[in-house]
């Protein structure tokens, strides 16, 4: 069959895949207009469950807000917390004393691999393979165990505080994650002659969704979107916060542009993760979690604040214009997943929709994330 854009006949039809739909992973409709089983053209259209994310920043003071950003990306929660107590240090020059930056970045790197346990485990589910999403939720559990006792949260964690984090780790945290790094390393050897070696999966993901590196600059793609299209770009290289410039880490990117590359990406962020869970578990000093003076009222001087995290999903960026009262006069979240789902509509034209689905999982969604 010849290019279905060039062909568009009168027989063309429109598909909504949502916006409840299994393959979407939240509240999403994406409006196709089909030529046969091949896509002419899709339209993204969010605003199903949008929450007023931001505009409740502005009428909640910066400690009543703390909550809210575990409730964007649920799976990738405490990279949201850390990049949100971040914005505020740097706004109102709270100093965070060292251990509590080691301990949050030990928090960061579990929560980044249990969301891409999730997302693979989900992942594989949509191509038609249900044992891996087992083996997946299963080594998650475990990381869910070891953040559950030191921050009281399985989810939407809203551990880290202005200044440091909510509690100290005890030795049971430490000789948990200890034992865990073995375990995971484990389990990815598992993945990898399990799935990742597989011919179905290859079969079905090379070649597929070619997302050049134009187009993610066109649509301010970041994360392993970006990266497996040949971007070198990993906020906590590029532009370093917390401790990140301590920690010795490679940030995988590949040139092929296509569905696997971004599988092959997140499969080795998880190694780099445990490369820095043991580095800053070796690193690790005594000390308190919270600065002996901090403000009571957090009232930042008036200006204009912004910082970047590198979340599960790509460049997390928050905000901030203080005019120098207890509530932000204005603050805007800057959506990862938002930016990286609208490269889809024009990237899957003249795809198969069997295709365009793994596509679309490949791009790993979190709605509540984009439509907030």
């Amino acid at each position: 069959m010849s290019d279905p854009i060039q062909l568009r006949s009168d027989e063309t039809f429109t598909l909504n895949v949502g916006p409840q739909h299994p393959a979407t992973h939240g509240v999403l409709r994406v409006k196709m207009e089909m030529d046969g089983e091949y896509i002419f053209s899709a339209e993204t259209v969010l605003g199903y469950i949008h929450r007023m994310h931001e505009k409740m920043g502005e009428n909640r003071t910066y400690a009543q807000y703390l909550p809210n950003l575990g409730r964007l990306d649920y799976l990738s929660a405490m990279a949201y917390n850390h990049g949100y107590v971040l914005a505020v240090e740097k706004a109102a020059s709270i100093e965070v004393p060292e251990r509590a930056e080691y301990i949050r970045v030990l928090t960061v790197e579990l929560n980044r691999i249990s969301s891409h346990l999730v997302w693979f485990g989900a992942f594989i589910m949509d191509l038609g393979g249900f044992t891996p999403l087992m083996y997946a939720f299963d080594d998650r559990e475990a990381i869910l165990d070891i953040l559950e006792a030191v921050t009281g949260s399985r989810l939407t964690y809203c551990y880290h505080r202005f200044g440091g984090v909510y509690n100290d780790v005890d030795d049971d945290f430490i000789e948990g994650t200890k034992a865990f790094i073995p375990r995971m390393r484990k389990a990815l050897k598992t993945y990898e002659d399990l799935v990742t070696k597989n011919i179905i999966l290859m079969k079905r993901l090379k070649g597929i969704g070619p997302v050049s590196a134009e187009m993610c600059r066109k649509y301010g793609a970041t994360g392993p979107v970006a990266r497996a299209s040949g971007i070198n770009f990993d906020v906590r290289k590029n532009e370093p916060y917390s401790l990140y410039n301590e920690f010795d880490f490679d940030v995988p990117v590949y040139n092929e542009c296509d569905s696997y590359a971004r599988y092959m990406v997140r499969m080795e962020e998880m190694e780099q993760s445990l490369r820095i869970i043991e580095q800053a578990l070796a690193k690790m000093p005594e000390g308190p979690i919270m600065p002996k003076k901090k403000p009571k009222i957090i009232k930042p001087p008036a200006g204009d604040y912004y910082q970047a995290v590198e979340a599960a999903r790509g460049s997390f960026g928050i905000r901030i214009v203080s005019d120098g009262g207890k509530n932000a006069y204005r603050l805007k979240l800057r959506s990862p997943t938002y930016s990286n789902m609208h490269l889809f509509d024009e990237a899957c034209r003249g795809m198969l929709i069997a295709d365009a689905l793994a596509f679309m999982g490949s791009i790993d969604l979190v709605i509540p994330e984009m439509d907030r």
